[in-house]
């Protein structure tokens, strides 16, 4: 696969038509790695604690000079422009989206600008990886596998998958994906890594949100296993589709993406992070972007919580 070089301030991209089926494209860092991660296990606190930070360090005690940036005072960031209500380009062509917005708000806290260019999911990662990006910005799962590739920021979500299929179908969620049925993910993403190591089902792979939700919609494909989020983004009344299922996942926080070699811009993004839970910010940006989110419980299942080890959610 041809990775998309950034289009500084692009605000109308196309999204590629052609399916990418059954055989993934080579050269993808966030390809399916071979081993198999549950993502529906469940939370496992002790993993997830392993990465998170302690604490961080204080706003005022940064040091925005180290912080490696492709432009001085600007963060550079990746993202898509089709994954409502979490990254996504607006009718007046800004791009937005609860992962963007809560990105914006960060930047806000380092008093540095924040940047977005559109790119493919598959191509993210090495993106940032390479320093193309400074930042990838796509509700990543922080797997062992990605890892590899980039740095992650302390979580600052969680999701669930979801089975997204026609009305009338006969499949009602996790338990009826079965060999022979055909089942669209997004390339590269941690459904199309569960399909493949964990079920070890092939399945039919797209480049993009839109392109795997249209052809659910017109019956090319049986179902369409999604990151619950983006499924209630495409799914719309009189499309003749449902989310026939969906399932809490906190094995693996949501994150962004840093080059892992730079650390100061990691310690740097958790502190403004960490600020922007401490304020109010976060919990106002996720029951405004999640509407099933309106409360502090469920905007924190199984004992999940944002940000470093030390910071706290305002009491309400």
């Amino acid at each position: 696969m041809k990775f998309k070089a950034p289009k500084w301030l692009s605000v109308a991209p196309v999204a590629a038509a052609l399916v990418i089926s059954l055989a993934a494209c080579g050269g993808g860092s966030s390809e399916p790695s071979g081993t198999a991660t549950d993502a529906l296990a469940g939370s496992d606190q002790k993993s997830l604690d392993s990465f998170t930070t302690a604490d961080v360090t204080p706003l005022d005690k940064l040091d925005k000079s180290k912080l490696g940036l492709i432009t001085d005072g600007t963060i550079r960031v990746g993202t898509l422009s089709d994954a409502p209500p979490n990254i996504f380009i607006d009718p007046s062509g800004k791009f937005t989206g609860y992962d963007n917005e809560l990105l914006r708000a960060i930047g806000d806290k380092l008093g540095l600008k924040v940047e977005f260019a559109s790119t493919d999911f598959s191509a993210l990662l090495s993106q940032v990886g390479n320093k193309q990006f400074d930042v990838g910005s796509s509700s990543i799962s922080t797997t062992d596998a990605r890892r590899k590739t980039v740095g992650f920021t302390n979580g600052y979500d969680f999701g669930y998958m979801a089975v997204v299929t026609k009305s009338d179908s006969k499949i009602t969620g996790f338990g009826d994906i079965k060999e022979g049925l055909r089942i669209g993910v997004v390339q590269g993403t941690v459904q199309d890594d569960y399909m493949t190591n964990t079920l070890k089902i092939e399945p039919v792979r797209f480049p993009d949100y839109n392109t795997v939700y249209g052809n659910v919609k017109n019956g090319q494909i049986d179902a369409w296993v999604a990151p619950s989020q983006q499924a209630e983004g495409q799914v719309k009344e009189g499309d003749n589709t449902k989310i026939a299922e969906k399932v809490v996942n906190t094995q693996n926080f949501t994150a962004y993406a840093v080059n892992k070699d730079n650390k100061p811009l990691i310690d740097a993004l958790n502190s403004g992070l960490d600020a922007v839970i401490a304020d109010g910010t976060w919990a106002k940006l996720t029951a405004e972007w999640y509407k099933d989110r309106p409360t502090a419980a469920e905007q924190t299942p199984q004992g999940w919580k944002p940000g470093s080890k030390a910071v706290q959610l305002p009491a309400k």
